[in-house]
């Protein structure tokens, strides 16, 4: 008879021991397992996408400590909630509370806690998907003495989950009569992409739609296609996951690796902001390519535009050429470069008079006030460059500050030669 609880809930781990994956957060080798064995439990926040093990080893922990545990949702509960916990904390002995979505926790609810977590009376375990630098309070992260980053389970774990649940006869479906080869249980594993929650949803309901309980029970290939929904891979839109593929879109192209550049690319498409993609497309163009490929800048703008009037998935062929043609174009970033050091000055108080040649003439009184002596540069020809006439620009202060430094690559290469001449009549003043 099936039970209540989803078959994810029944096989959380109940010791450290059972937690299957993340090595490096809570493997035997790590300071927290000694800890752990030694009966302390630190605060501590664990971070990672959705699935992948937060919430088990919150369990796990509670569990092989045998101490009191609360579980409470910073999106739901109110501050009423935290003092319950608070309040049973002090009648039971030092609580474990388990918080997840840590990054909505509110003002209210932090007050109240913290003190509290400061004194040991609760020990906190925040879980979040969110980068907890960005979105975590200052207050919370500082009262917990470790931050533990969580990666998606390789496919041996899942496989493993999946092979447990389907053997464990007190927890799982062992004492059910269910056949499932090789290709049912990979199918799985690769469809749910290192989620261990979405694997075991999906092995749950692909049993409960195979057959009758009493009878053989025969997992197809087929109906796991059903079930496994292709939106939920890839994480939540616009969550730090996201910014995460949009940062390795941007490294790859800048790498000149065609192939990440395109699976980068593709992770993105399939987590449906083409906006998003075509902001960041654009913005590569300028950034890493520049004036090394001067063309570029339009050659990706045309694509994005044809990738927005096209619409998905007919928009992923001109991205895909856009991509493609970064990766292997020739690289520089002088230009934005040069441009955030000139930045940099003037945020710093760098800055100095206008040379009075270079204000503004067109109005009455001008040359009373000493704006004169501007030479037109294209009253003076060199050679086929056009006109150029040796005067000052920059303010005084700052005449012989560098910000421009040419890449020598593509196009650029012929801009930085002319720029080295231009520097060098500079100094025949």
């Amino acid at each position: 008879m099936r039970s209540k609880e989803p078959l994810a809930y029944r096989m959380r781990p109940k010791t450290i021991d059972e937690v299957v994956g993340q090595e490096n957060v809570i493997g035997k080798q790590t300071k927290l397992y000694q800890m752990l064995m030694n009966g302390y439990v630190p605060s501590l926040l664990l971070y990672g996408e959705p699935g992948i093990g937060k919430t088990a080893i919150a369990h796990a922990i509670a569990g092989t400590v045998n101490m009191p545990f609360t579980t409470l949702n910073a999106t739901t509960a109110g501050k009423k909630d935290v003092e319950i916990v608070v309040e049973k904390a002090k009648m039971e002995g030092n609580t474990i509370l388990f918080l997840d979505e840590i990054h909505r926790f509110n003002k209210a609810q932090q007050d109240y806690l913290l003190p509290h977590v400061e004194k040991g009376l609760i020990i906190l375990i925040g879980a979040t998907t969110e980068n907890p630098y960005h979105d975590v309070n200052p207050a919370i992260r500082s009262r917990c003495g470790q931050i533990k980053q969580l990666e998606r389970l390789d496919s041996k774990d899942i496989e493993m989950l999946l092979r447990n649940a389907l053997a464990d006869e007190d927890r799982g479906f062992g004492n059910l009569p269910i056949t499932a080869d090789e290709k049912v249980i990979q199918r799985i594993v690769e469809g749910t992409n290192g989620d261990a929650r979405k694997a075991l949803n999906v092995l749950e309901a692909v049993v409960y739609a195979s057959g009758k309980q009493e009878e053989e029970i025969v997992l197809e290939e087929k109906t796991v296609e059903e079930f496994i929904d292709k939106a939920g891979v890839f994480g939540d839109k616009k969550g730090s996951n996201f910014y995460n593929l949009l940062s390795s879109l941007q490294k790859s192209i800048r790498g000149s690796d065609v192939n990440a550049g395109l699976y980068y690319l593709a992770h993105l498409l399939e987590s449906g902001d083409l906006t998003a993609v075509n902001r960041r497309l654009l913005v590569i163009a300028y950034e890493d390519i520049g004036l090394a490929s001067k063309d570029i800048g339009s050659r990706v703008l045309a694509a994005v535009e044809a990738s927005e009037r096209l619409g998905m998935p007919e928009a992923r062929i001109p991205l895909s050429v856009a991509v493609v043609d970064m990766c292997l174009s020739t690289k520089s970033n002088s230009a934005y470069k040069a441009l955030d050091m000139a930045i940099n000055d003037i945020r710093k108080g760098k800055v100095g008079d206008i040379p009075l040649h270079l204000r503004d003439t067109h109005y009455k009184g001008a040359k009373d006030l000493g704006h004169e002596g501007y030479l037109y540069p294209h009253n003076y020809p060199v050679g086929s460059f056009g006109g150029w006439v040796n005067q000052d620009y920059l303010p005084e202060k700052l005449k012989d500050r560098q910000y421009y430094h040419p890449v020598e690559a593509g196009e650029e290469r012929r801009m930085a030669e002319i720029y080295r001449k231009l520097q060098d009549f500079k100094k025949q003043k």
